[in-house]
């Protein structure tokens, strides 16, 4: 090999490295933010930081709604484990009730409740996320016989 071909490989094998350690720190970076959401269950064992946008994902617990002033929500979101108060602020999707799965996209404040920037109903009764069919099958609450006629796309 003479000087100009061993400075081409030396080249090569420079760009190879340096596109190896951006795609390693990228990767490094988005970590746990690859997910589309986090279930109740998710949140409390992952540690998740107060402020850090993330989405939650689940079930609206059952006799949790309260309408506040205007046009704030609390209610609660739940894999059938854990139960996560959500609050937000805004006009709820026209398929939102008690019961039915839900994506809500916001935050946790300092004292671990989640308040929705955006909230995100399933379209209708048939479906259900495959996240939150899959959060329901870890924690044991996925009853197959009775949600057999869902669609999961």
């Amino acid at each position: 090999m003479n000087r100009k071909q061993r400075r081409r490989v030396a080249f090569v094998v420079a760009v190879t490295m340096a596109s190896a350690t951006a795609v390693g720190l990228s990767l490094t970076a988005l970590k746990d933010n690859v997910r589309y959401f986090y279930s109740p269950s998710d949140i409390s064992g992952a540690h998740v930081r107060t402020g850090t946008a993330i989405r939650i994902g689940g079930l609206v617990t059952p006799g949790s709604m309260h309408r506040g002033g205007g046009t704030i929500v609390q209610f609660g979101i739940t894999d059938g484990t854990k139960s996560i108060p959500v609050t937000y602020r805004g006009v709820l999707p026209s398929l939102f009730r008690e019961g039915q799965g839900v994506v809500a996209t916001g935050a946790l404040d300092s004292s671990g409740d989640f308040q929705a920037s955006e909230v995100l109903a399933k379209h209708d009764e048939k479906y259900m996320p495959p996240e939150v069919v899959d959060a329901l099958k870890r924690s044991g609450h996925w009853n197959a016989a009775k949600d057999s006629g869902k669609k999961v796309l």
